[in-house]
């Protein structure tokens, strides 16, 4: 998800699988997004706007599948903090949208703790825009169909490839391996 769509996530937005079902996927109608973009930019002046998703249409709903251990997080997450009046899941202290600069914040402490000092001197993971990155990043090196790592991620195909076609390099092996099976299947 992009952080604009986080800032909107409901609880209505999330189907999520019977609790006794822990190994059970879910599964995020993601329609809205609340981008930040300081409140000299909006006719009402706050900091955000309620958008429709990035490049659909107002109305537009992407469903994107999550695995067991993000349905376990997003439940203990609504037991631990409930939801906003609105339904969102993630708030500020105040009960309105957390703003970039509280949650950078947290990002650094949290690469800090995560990261050796010599990786933390590098761009690895610089923003938390990081995170979604290395998620469509590990569905591509699962071997994720492409059309469907575009459709999760709300992407064209050649936008796809455009930004994330250098974690494609080095898997040749794999790829050969793929095609020879692909071969042989048929002889």
């Amino acid at each position: 998800m992009r952080p604009s769509e986080i800032a909107a996530l409901k609880d209505s937005d999330c189907a999520l699988p019977p609790e006794e079902q822990a190994d059970a996927w879910g599964e995020l109608l993601l329609e809205e997004s609340r981008p930040e973009v300081g409140a000299g930019w909006t006719d009402d002046g706050k900091s955000y706007e309620k958008r429709g998703l990035k490049r659909r249409s107002r109305r537009s709903v992407r469903p994107v599948p999550i695995p067991p251990v993000l349905v376990g997080m997003l439940r203990e997450h609504m037991k631990r903090f409930g939801v906003a009046p609105d339904g969102r899941l993630f708030r500020a202290a105040r009960g309105g949208r957390v703003r970039s600069t509280e949650y950078c914040t947290l990002w650094e402490v949290a690469r800090e703790t995560a990261l050796t000092a010599q990786e933390g001197k590098t761009p690895l993971a610089a923003v938390p825009y990081s995170l979604r990155h290395a998620g469509i990043s590990l569905w591509i090196k699962a071997g994720v169909d492409p059309a469907e790592v575009a459709r999760r991620a709300g992407h064209s195909l050649s936008v796809l490839y455009r930004f994330y076609a250098k974690i494609l390099r080095g898997v040749q092996t794999r790829a050969n391996e793929l095609i020879d099976q692909a071969l042989n299947d048929d002889v």
